[in-house]
């Protein structure tokens, strides 16, 4: 199974500009995925789908994503607006005003949490939705199980991006998953940067964006003092494709650039393939 993720859309960054830069980097992700060799079984986009929460952006994002031939799941971040998101997208779930639910496929549970808080950027984990998760995990405890977020709960070292692991939410939702040995990894945006980390015994994965990056700059920073590092940059618009074994998940990492082909599968590398894989057992 292949699942592929896209994250931090932003659409509506400019707002009055219908083929904006985001747009037009959202857009080029999509036809990656759809077009390339690598088409996936179903597509997660993890947040902060539009920028600013407006109902016409959304309306563009539903209208974007309409064009991909494969079933699609959203979770809502810190730039999101729970009401408007609605709107045109009728079919999402939400308990207790939550966008949470479960997505049962075959062999795996794909566990989806609101980690959104109006008017903060980081994350938020409150003591319902904890409990919403709670039942969910003991309600089937044998079944491989993934949690889809946009947060993730861990410091990654870019100081103006971190996350602290002794805020309240992410002391919450470590409680939530203890015991739970079915919860195999976490998936996440909101870095837009390509992260990977153990947590708690589990993978963590997440995915840069298809809005601009963040700068992968690991210094202290001082919020007093102004010091003209780069913050964002504009490298090419990235996804995540993971697939899915049956028994492990493993996250490939890409952007929807030009790759400029260096070899190609002829004649001339024919004995190195069949090498390569002539030592596999059978």
């Amino acid at each position: 199974m292949l699942i592929a993720q896209i994250t931090d859309v932003h659409l509506g960054f400019e707002p009055d500009d219908p083929a904006e830069f985001n747009a037009r980097r959202l857009n080029r992700v999509l036809r990656w995925l759809i077009d390339g060799p690598n088409r996936p079984d179903m597509l997660l986009v993890t947040g902060d789908l539009t920028d600013r929460g407006d109902a016409d952006s959304y309306r563009r994002l539903a209208n974007a994503l309409s064009q991909c031939p494969f079933p699609i799941h959203c979770c809502l971040g810190n730039h999101d607006n729970r009401a408007n998101y609605r709107v045109h997208f009728p079919d999402a779930t939400f308990v207790d005003g939550f966008n949470q639910y479960v997505v049962a496929l075959d062999g795996l549970r794909l566990v989806v949490l609101d980690t959104l808080e109006p008017g903060r950027h980081g994350g938020a984990f409150c003591e319902t939705r904890a409990a919403w998760l709670s039942a969910q995990l003991a309600a089937d405890s044998s079944t491989p199980t993934v949690i889809v977020m946009h947060h993730p709960p861990i410091e990654v070292g870019i100081a103006w991006m971190n996350t602290d692991p002794r805020e309240p939410w992410v002391v919450r939702l470590v409680d939530a998953l203890a015991g739970h040995d079915q919860v195999k990894a976490l998936i996440c945006g909101h870095l837009h940067r390509p992260v990977a980390a153990q947590w708690h015994g589990m993978t963590l994965a997440a995915c840069a964006a298809t809005a601009p990056q963040v700068t992968l700059d690991l210094r202290p920073i001082d919020p007093a003092e102004p010091d003209n590092r780069p913050l964002v940059i504009a490298d090419s618009p990235a996804y995540a494709l993971h697939r899915w074994s049956g028994g492990q998940l493993v996250t490939h990492f890409d952007t929807a650039a030009e790759h400029i082909m260096l070899a190609k599968f002829d004649k001339k590398l024919q004995p190195m393939i069949e090498s390569l894989i002539a030592e596999r057992p059978r």
